[in-house]
C-alpha cells in the first residue's frame, strides 16, 4: 500500500503491512497455515535458510505472510524501528524481550508498578538464571541514574503503570541509560504505538500485550517485541531459539483489529474521560488514577508525552473496604468481572497493588475498569446504581 512517509498513524493502521506479494491483491492478507515448507530441491532448500530468513517461507515457526503482515504493520507504527516479532501473548514477548537483552550476572532495574508477571519473571526465571532485580519508583525520572551499577544492564519501564497507572519520565529515563550503555524496555500495551510512538522517544525495544487494543475483541492472544536496529537482531535470534511464535489464526485476527484500532481508541478515551470526570465527582470516590486527570501521578508528563488516552484506569473507593468493594462489583450490570482489558466490553476489578518502593495508599481499596464501546451513560447509570448498594454495605 502506501509508501509515503508523511501519512498519521490512523492511516498507518489501514494501510500499513498490506505488501502486495502477502496480499495477492485481496484486501487482506489470507490465512496462511503451515509447518512444512517444501522445495523443488536440496539447493533451493539450503539457499534459502542461509542468512536472514525473514519474510522467507522456510519454516512454519519463522512465519508466514499472515505473520509477516501484522509484524510489518507493527513497525510502520514505529518510527525508527528496524522491526517486529510476534508472540504467543503478552507474557512470553516481555520474557524474550528480557531475555534478548540481559545475562547471567547482570541486574535488571524494574519499575515497581510493573505488571504482575512480569515481577513474577524478575523474581523466578530470570533470579534462577543468575539475573538479579531492583525494582525503582516509578516516580523516580532522571533519579534513576543513581541506582545504575556496575552490573546494571536495562532498564524495564511501564507508563503508565499497571493498576496505579503513573506516568514515568521516559526522556529523562532513556537519558540516563544511554549516558551509561544500558538497553531500555517499554511495555506499551496501554499507550499503543498511536498515542506513545516509544521507539521514536529512544526506546530500544517497545512490548504491546497485543492481546489487548491490537486485536481488540477478547478472541486472541497476542504479543509483539518492536526494536529497533541495534537490538533487532538479537531479539530475532533470542525468538528463534526459543521457538517462539504466534499462531497464523490469532495473528490474523490482530491484523483485522489493528485497521480499526485507532477509532476504537478514540471511542475508549472519550467515553473514559467522561466516567473518569463523573468519578472524580462522586463522594464515594477518594481519588481517580488516570493519567488524564491532575489527580494521576505523573499528569504532567502524560500532558507532556502523550498524544491520547485509551480506556483503562482506576478509583479508590473512599471508606471502602473488601466487602464493600465486591458487593459494588457484583452489582453492576453492563461491566463483566474477568482479567484482561482492551476489548470492546467493559470490565471492572478489584486491584490490590504489591508494591516495594512506590505509593501504596490511594484513600481506599481500588477498583480497575475498562471502559469499551457502550455508551457511557449507560455506563455512568450502572455506575450510579452501584453506588448505592457501597453506600449501604459501607454504613
Amino acid at each position: 500500500m502506501s509508501k509515503r512517509d508523511d501519512i498519521k498513524p490512523a492511516t498507518r493502521v489501514v494501510t500499513a503491512g498490506r505488501r502486495r506479494e502477502w496480499t495477492q491483491g485481496i484486501v487482506n492478507p489470507p490465512v496462511w497455515r503451515a509447518s512444512t515448507v517444501l522445495y523443488d530441491s536440496i539447493a533451493e532448500m539450503r539457499e534459502t535458510g542461509r542468512g536472514d530468513t525473514t519474510h522467507k517461507l522456510y519454516y512454519g515457526r519463522r512465519g508466514t505472510p499472515t505473520q509477516w503482515s501484522l509484524a510489518h504493520a507493527l513497525t510502520e507504527l514505529e518510527p525508527g524501528a528496524a522491526g517486529t516479532l510476534l508472540y504467543g501473548s503478552g507474557v512470553a514477548a516481555i520474557s524474550t524481550a528480557l531475555l534478548s537483552v540481559l545475562g547471567p550476572g547482570d541486574e535488571l532495574l524494574l519499575v515497581d508498578s510493573a505488571y504482575e508477571p512480569t515481577r513474577a519473571l524478575a523474581n523466578g526465571l530470570l533470579k534462577r538464571f543468575g539475573i538479579s532485580t531492583r525494582l525503582y519508583d516509578p516516580m523516580i525520572g532522571a533519579g534513576i541514574a543513581d541506582l545504575i551499577g556496575d552490573k546494571t544492564r536495562a532498564i524495564f519501564l511501564e507508563s503508565p503503570g499497571s493498576l496505579t497507572f503513573e506516568v514515568q519520565d521516559v526522556p529523562a529515563i532513556v537519558a540516563a541509560a544511554r549516558a551509561r550503555g544500558l538497553v531500555t524496555l517499554l511495555d506499551n500495551t496501554w499507550a499503543t504505538p498511536l498515542y506513545f510512538p516509544a521507539i521514536e522517544k529512544g526506546i530500544d525495544l517497545t512490548i504491546l500485550a497485543a492481546t489487548k487494543y491490537v486485536v481488540g475483541h477478547s478472541d486472541a492472544m497476542l504479543g509483539s517485541v518492536t526494536a529497533n536496529a541495534e537490538w533487532f537482531p538479537r531479539l530475532r535470534a533470542t525468538t528463534y531459539q526459543l521457538g517462539q511464535t504466534a499462531s497464523p489464526d490469532d495473528a490474523w485476527l490482530g491484523a483485522r483489529g489493528i485497521r480499526t484500532m485507532a477509532v476504537r481508541l478514540a471511542q475508549h478515551e472519550r467515553s473514559a474521560l467522561a466516567i473518569a470526570h463523573w468519578l472524580a465527582d462522586r463522594p464515594e470516590v477518594a481519588r481517580v488514577l488516570h493519567p488524564a486527570l491532575p489527580s494521576c501521578p505523573g499528569h504532567d508528563l502524560f500532558v507532556r508525552d502523550f498524544a491520547g488516552s485509551t480506556g483503562l484506569f482506576a478509583f479508590a473507593l473512599a471508606d471502602g473496604d473488601e466487602a464493600s468493594r465486591a458487593a459494588f462489583i457484583d452489582a453492576l450490570d453492563l461491566f463483566g468481572i474477568g482479567f484482561s482489558w482492551g476489548g470492546y466490553e467493559s470490565l471492572a476489578i478489584p486491584c490490590d497493588p504489591v508494591r516495594s518502593v512506590a505509593e501504596t495508599d490511594f484513600g481506599g481499596p481500588l477498583v480497575r475498569l475498562h471502559i469499551g464501546l457502550e455508551e457511557p451513560d449507560d455506563l455512568i447509570a450502572d455506575l450510579d446504581r452501584a453506588f448505592s448498594l457501597f453506600r449501604d454495605r459501607r454504613g
